[in-house]
């Protein structure tokens, strides 16, 4: 089931080049449209609220379909959006194009990992996960330095007319890889919705939110900290990011390990480690071989924690697991919006740069806390973490 996987990580990997690449480009598309660097940021902002409001309308209306064609028309509609991207002739109209993309990321991540999950034994469902969230950290490995570099060279329009063939190339690899015949629950979604009622659910995704919210309260605005503080050059900055995606890339990979290993425990100690290192980068970003350290540890533990939660939100989720994990894509592109439109904010009134990394420290801990209540919640109940949905309901 190889080939299937890679067809899923080659999508995840354009979606991921799309959604990231934008913040390496922020000083060059910010002067091209007359907009401040802060007002660009909120492009990051506009995309993660297209995932959160699509999430729920798009699992709605392709709950009945096949999986397969679902994937198919996910696929179809990044492409569109990206080329849209690639027309934009002003602000407005490049932060509609963003949205239109955006509405296909939460539905494809939720239905592709519940997809991935299904196709290896249980004792590997993670690790699956894991492996199509590949293409998401190999987006920032090879996919944002080089859209970054050549939107730097050729004009940022040029990275999204790269993306767009991107996601031909992996329209055509679904198409001929992912197996048709894909078992999947097509009952009442209006009835599923009550997965939202349970506390093990509703934890997770906070824990999505916050986890997603303390990485882009900094991360939006990594190329002007770098720049300014550390006093690297774009030609630098592309190559940290390089260095940031090899991280991503590593921690999804332990990060996968780690939940078929022992789930909760592991995504506790990844907390505490993802809110000592944001403390360190505070200290570190002045100076450039230890800034360029720290970057790279904190890009492993801020992606090591993203196939344990949706993980988490599966198994939490009997009964619904695919409006569930569709719904998480949700919560962390909340998180998303909510870090972009933070750091934004904190710089607004006056925040450095350089101290961007507290406020993402404090957003870890708090996922921390909801890690450890989520613990302490399932050893009083003594339990299973839920009750099959019924869908008669």
């Amino acid at each position: 089931m190889r080939m299937p996987l890679l067809a899923l990580a080659m999508a995840s990997f354009g979606i991921g080049t799309t959604e990231f690449v934008i913040m390496g480009l922020l000083p060059e598309v910010a002067a091209d449209l007359g907009v401040s660097i802060p007002a660009a940021g909120l492009l990051v902002t506009g995309y993660a609220m297209g995932v959160v409001i699509g999430a729920p309308i798009v699992a709605i209306i392709t709950n009945s379909l096949p999986r397969k064609a679902t994937l198919i028309g996910l696929s179809s509609m990044f492409v569109l959006g990206n080329f849209l991207c690639a027309v934009s002739p002003d602000y407005w109209m490049l932060m509609g194009a963003r949205v239109v993309t955006a509405f296909c990321h939460g539905a494809f991540f939720g239905i592709g990992a519940v997809v991935a999950s299904n196709l290896v034994p249980p004792n590997q469902r993670a690790s699956a996960i894991a492996l199509m969230f590949a293409g998401l950290t190999l987006a920032n490995v090879l996919g944002v330095p080089a859209g970054t570099a050549l939107g730097q060279a050729m004009g940022w329009r040029s990275t999204f007319w790269a993306v767009v063939i991107i996601g031909i190339a992996a329209v055509t690899a679904i198409a001929l890889w992912v197996p048709r015949n894909i078992p999947h629950s097509s009952g009442n979604i209006v009835s599923e919705f009550a997965v939202l009622k349970r506390p093990q659910v509703l934890l997770a995704m906070g824990m999505s939110i916050l986890a997603s919210a303390s990485l882009f309260t900094v991360f939006t605005y990594i190329a002007p900290l770098l720049r300014d503080v550390t006093g690297m050059s774009p030609h630098t900055v592309t190559w940290v990011l390089v260095l940031f995606g090899i991280g991503i890339t590593i921690g999804n990979i332990v990060g996968g390990k780690l939940a078929d290993w022992r789930l909760m425990p592991s995504l506790m100690g990844i907390f505490v480690g993802l809110a000592a290192v944001l403390v360190v980068l505070v200290f570190a970003v002045p100076f450039a071989v230890a800034a360029v350290a720290t970057v790279f540890v904190w890009g492993i533990l801020v992606f090591a924690v993203v196939p344990p939660i949706q993980m988490r939100v599966v198994d939490s989720a009997v009964g619904a697991p695919n409006l569930a994990s569709t719904l998480n894509q949700g919560a962390f592109n909340l998180g998303n919006a909510g870090g972009a439109w933070i750091g934004g904010a904190a710089i607004t009134l006056g925040v450095g740069y350089a101290e961007l990394p507290w406020v993402g420290a404090a957003l870890a801990v708090g996922a921390l806390g909801l890690c450890v209540a989520s613990q302490a919640l399932e050893k009083r109940e003594g339990a299973p973490l839920a009750e099959p949905v019924c869908e008669e309901c």
